[in-house]
C-alpha cells in the first residue's frame, strides 16, 4: 500500500517563535511529551484513541506483554511497546522512521508489532469480535428495512508485498498481491466474525465455505452475488430485474452497506491496511485481525472518527482497486423460495 504522509500531528515540537520544527530526543518525546503533555485530541489523531482507552488496552495486554529486564538492557514498558505497534498501524511510516520516533532500534519496531498483535488476538479477539445481543442486531437491521437479519458479510482485499513462496497465488483479479479479509458485521458496523489470511486469488465463496462462520451460523445474513444463495444467506437478484426485484435489491443493499462502511472506517483508522503491508505473509493475518479488534474497541468506546481519515484512505486505495465480485448462479430450492417470499413481502410493504 503506497501511502502518503500521515495526518498532521498536532503541533508538539514546533518552535512558536521561529516556526521551524524542533524535535526533542525520541525517548524524551515519548516519556515526557506524549505521556505527560498530549491532550485527547492529539492521542486520537495519532493513536486513534484517547489516552484513557490506550491505558486500558495496555492494562489488558500487560500480562501477555510484560518482559523482564536483563543485564544488557532494560525492557520496553508495555505502554511504549503498544504505542510503537499502534503508530506503525496508524501511519505509513517505515520501520526506520518509527524507530527514530521512539528512540529504539529498527528491529524492535517489527518485534513490538508482532508481539502486540499476537497479544491482542490471544487476549481480546474472542471477547471483542463476537455476535453480542442478537435481538438488538435483528431489530437494528429491521429498522433499516430488512427483517430477521443477523449481519452483513463481505470481503476486502488487503494489498501486500510479493510473498516469498507461491507468490502467484496471491495475485488477485486486479493484478496486485493481496490477502482477503472476510468479515460479518452487525447493524452498527462492528465486526462479529472475521476470517483473515486467504490469498487474493481465492474466490469469496470458497473462503466463506471454509470458514467457521459457514459451519456454525444460525440466522439470516446478507451478502453480495459472489456468495451462494442459501436459506440463511440472502443476496441480490442479478440479470433482468422487474420492479419487485429492484425493491428487494434496494432493501438488501441499504442494510448490507454496513459492512462496506465498516471496512471504510477500519482502513481509515489503521492505514497499514491500504498500503502494501511490509511483513512476511505469515504475520499479516495477525495484524489484520488486530486492526479489526481495535476497530471494535474504538467503536464500543465511542472514540471519535474523523471523516477525513476515510476520505484519505479511499483516495490512496485507488492504486489498489478492489476486484469485482464474480456472481455465483444456479440458485434453487429452499433458498430461492425464501428470497421469493421476501421479494413478495417487500413488494406490498411501504418503502
Amino acid at each position: 500500500m503506497a501511502v502518503s504522509a500521515p495526518s498532521p500531528i498536532i503541533c508538539t515540537w514546533c518552535n512558536a517563535v521561529s516556526g521551524r520544527e524542533r524535535r526533542e530526543t525520541s525517548t524524551e518525546w515519548w516519556d515526557r511529551i506524549v505521556m505527560q503533555l498530549w491532550d485527547d485530541e492529539q492521542w486520537v489523531q495519532n493513536f486513534r484513541m484517547r489516552k484513557a482507552t490506550f491505558l486500558e488496552l495496555c492494562s489488558e495486554l500487560a500480562p501477555a506483554l510484560r518482559r523482564k529486564d536483563t543485564n544488557m538492557r532494560s525492557s520496553l514498558t508495555v505502554e511504549k511497546r503498544v504505542a510503537i505497534a499502534l503508530w506503525k498501524m496508524v501511519t505509513p511510516d517505515c520501520y526506520r522512521s518509527v524507530a527514530n520516533q521512539f528512540g529504539v532500534g529498527r528491529s524492535t519496531v517489527g518485534v513490538a508489532l508482532t508481539q502486540v498483535c499476537t497479544a491482542i488476538n490471544r487476549v481480546l479477539l474472542r471477547r471483542t469480535v463476537t455476535l453480542g445481543n442478537v435481538s438488538e442486531i435483528v431489530d437494528g437491521f429491521a429498522a433499516m428495512g430488512f427483517p430477521n437479519c443477523g449481519g452483513a458479510i463481505d470481503g476486502t482485499h488487503i494489498p501486500i508485498l510479493a510473498p516469498d513462496h507461491l507468490a502467484t497465488e496471491y495475485i488477485n483479479r486486479k493484478g496486485y498481491f493481496s490477502m482477503v479479509l472476510q468479515a460479518l458485521v452487525d447493524h452498527r458496523g462492528r465486526f462479529t466474525d472475521i476470517n483473515a489470511g486467504w490469498s487474493g486469488k481465492v474466490h469469496d465463496a470458497r473462503i466463506f465455505r471454509n470458514s467457521g462462520l459457514y459451519r456454525k451460523l444460525q440466522g439470516v445474513i446478507l451478502g453480495v452475488p459472489a456468495y451462494p444463495l442459501m436459506p440463511w444467506l440472502m443476496k441480490p437478484y442479478t440479470g433482468n430485474l422487474d420492479q419487485s426485484k429492484e425493491r428487494f435489491n434496494y432493501r438488501l443493499s441499504r442494510s448490507r452497506m454496513t459492512v462496506e462502511c465498516a471496512f471504510g472506517r477500519l482502513k481509515g483508522r489503521w492505514r497499514c491496511l491500504y498500503g502494501r503491508l511490509d511483513l512476511s505473509e505469515n504475520n499479516i493475518p495477525a495484524v489484520i485481525a488486530s486492526c479489526c479488534v481495535l476497530h471494535n474497541i474504538c467503536e464500543n468506546r465511542g472514540e471519535r472518527f474523523c471523516p477525513v481519515w476515510e476520505t484519505e484512505a479511499q483516495r490512496l486505495e485507488e492504486a489498489y482497486e478492489q476486484p469485482a465480485t464474480r456472481s455465483i448462479r444456479g440458485d434453487k430450492g429452499e433458498a430461492s423460495r425464501i428470497r421469493e417470499a421476501l421479494r413478495e413481502h417487500f413488494s406490498h410493504a411501504l418503502p
